[in-house]
């Protein structure tokens, strides 16, 4: 059979090119990475003059955006529709990608939904995908909750927890958790912690400004019976280590209180919010000590995991005292959150003596250590972080202590303490962090370890990298890598000076 390549070659040809077609429709600058105020479909936003921004994907020379339109909308059909029942940019002959809203007045506890359409210099229009906000509070006075602490002063050092226990008696379609706090807090419902946060909220100047969190836990409610439980931690706000910069004698000091309000969407469209007031217990728990500049002491003969479950007996806690607000301004956290970012396994670990170990992670780094452990019932066991050891092996503090001004040995710097409870037990210190590449194990009684029983977490704002570097220079590329994690290890919802010694803001806030 006679074969004609001319047709064959023509008849692939133009499958090819029917093939790229597609393709090359991709190519059209396309609006991508929508923003609210920086964030992705963010939560319990408050800014009344909120900020919308995206990103122009167009990779042809010489791309650039003419003009945007933008839909702003409650129901999510119409803006894919291009309806925005709440603001209609209409066409803005304008290469801008970071516009302030200007529609209807923002309602609170809303959720809105938006996209973006642009005009290419080519004049092609393309529409980005619907991306969505919520607001939060909006205003102070639709705070429902109280501010609560238990009974305890300044002085006091475990910490305190709180509880409440509730039923919803109908079927949930949606709920949010605002939370505010003077110092730091972990929260739970039905015995699981809520979100992956750590160390919130941020540090501000807390007699001028406090911030709240904003959670979704429709997935951890359920219809009946329910439970809720907030640790508190001091952080900034409760400062009871001593040291060369006096935050224990801040303006703001004081014992460690929150505001909460739980807002329950039911299916039948009716609200209910569970607020914190005098309906609520305190107690203790097994976090005895902490201190976000030095370390956090655990009894872990003192834990019950069941004491934010429904099953939990309280008759033991007391009733909580009420406070007022530290400031006058409560407004909504809208950082990336600090998280566990990294986990970083030991590299090596020696053992010292009898009652030593020394774990090395290989780089220095922020962050927490995790401890496995079970020994004899009341055991000490003393983490000590450090950058440097002695020609023993031992762990080196002199270079990072310098500015600690301990009153006694009950607070030794960069030292976790735990008591063990005859059982398997885990420790992660809640509300510190540290900067270090060794920790050293020492217990008061003889302990068999390994590289299982002691793992590092990384621990920074969880900021996306906004670009990268590689080269062709070994050298040059440790060198981006060390300066990146330099930064990431002083990111704790600002920059800090250093992640040990000082662990603060380069000033004091200015917050107003």
């Amino acid at each position: 059979m006679k074969i004609n390549m001319r047709k064959v070659f023509n008849s692939f040809l133009l499958a090819g090119l029917t093939m790229c077609m597609p393709l090359a429709a991709q190519n059209v600058g396309k609006p991508v990475n929508l923003k609210c105020e920086h964030l992705e479909n963010p939560l319990g936003i408050d800014a009344l003059n909120l900020r919308l921004s995206w990103q122009l994907q167009d990779n042809r020379p010489g791309a650039h955006q003419q003009s945007y339109r933008i839909w702003v909308g409650t129901d999510s059909l119409a803006v894919v529709n291009n309806q925005g029942s709440e603001w209609d940019s209409g066409i803005k002959p304008d290469d801008s990608i970071l516009v302030t809203y200007a529609g209807k007045p923002l309602q609170p506890f809303t959720r809105y939904f938006w996209k973006v359409s642009l005009q290419d210099q080519e004049g092609i229009h393309t529409e980005s995908e619907v991306a969505a906000f919520e607001t939060g509070m909006m205003d102070m006075s639709n705070w429902k909750g109280n501010w609560i602490s238990d009974h305890h002063d300044i002085h006091y050092r475990p910490a305190p927890y709180f509880r409440k226990q509730f039923t919803a008696g109908k079927k949930i379609r949606s709920a949010r958790a605002y939370i505010a706090v003077g110092g730091l807090y972990e929260l739970y419902i039905n015995g699981t912690k809520t979100g992956n946060h750590r160390l919130d909220p941020m540090y501000t100047r807390f007699d001028r400004r406090n911030l709240y969190v904003t959670y979704d836990v429709t997935q951890q409610l359920q219809q009946g019976e329910n439970a809720i439980g907030v640790i508190l931690g001091n952080g900034w706000y409760n400062h009871q280590s001593m040291g060369v910069w006096d935050f224990d004698r801040a303006p703001w000091r004081n014992r460690p209180t929150f505001c909460m309000d739980l807002r329950i969407t039911y299916e039948d469209g009716t609200t209910e919010t569970i607020g914190s007031g005098l309906d609520w217990k305190t107690g203790e728990g097994p976090i005895i000590f902490n201190s976000i500049y030095t370390a956090e002491h655990y009894d872990a003969r003192k834990e019950n995991k069941n004491w934010a479950t429904t099953s939990f007996d309280d008759s033991g806690w007391h009733g909580v005292r009420l406070r007022a607000n530290p400031s006058q301004n409560i407004t909504a956290q809208q950082v990336r959150p600090i998280r566990n970012v990294d986990t970083l396994p030991a590299v090596s670990v020696r053992k010292l003596n009898e009652y030593s170990y020394l774990f090395d992670f290989g780089q220095n780094i922020a962050g927490v250590t995790r401890l496995q452990v079970s020994g004899p019932e009341g055991t000490e066991v003393r983490l000590i972080h450090t950058e440097r050891l002695l020609d023993s092996g031992h762990a080196d503090l002199s270079n990072i202590d310098v500015y600690h001004r301990p009153v006694d040995d009950t607070d030794p710097f960069q030292t976790d303490i735990v008591i063990l409870s005859g059982r398997e037990d885990e420790f992660m210190a809640r509300f510190n962090y540290k900067g270090f590449r060794y920790v050293e194990v020492v217990s008061d009684q003889p302990l068999e370890l390994n590289e299982n029983n002691l793992t590092v977490y990384f621990m920074h704002s969880d900021v996306p990298p906004a670009g990268s570097l590689t080269s062709s220079n070994p050298l040059l590329n440790k060198l981006w890598w060390a300066t990146n994690n330099a930064y990431l290890s002083n990111l704790m919802g600002f920059p800090t000076d250093c992640p040990q010694r000082e662990k603060k803001t380069g000033g004091q806030a200015t917050d107003t």
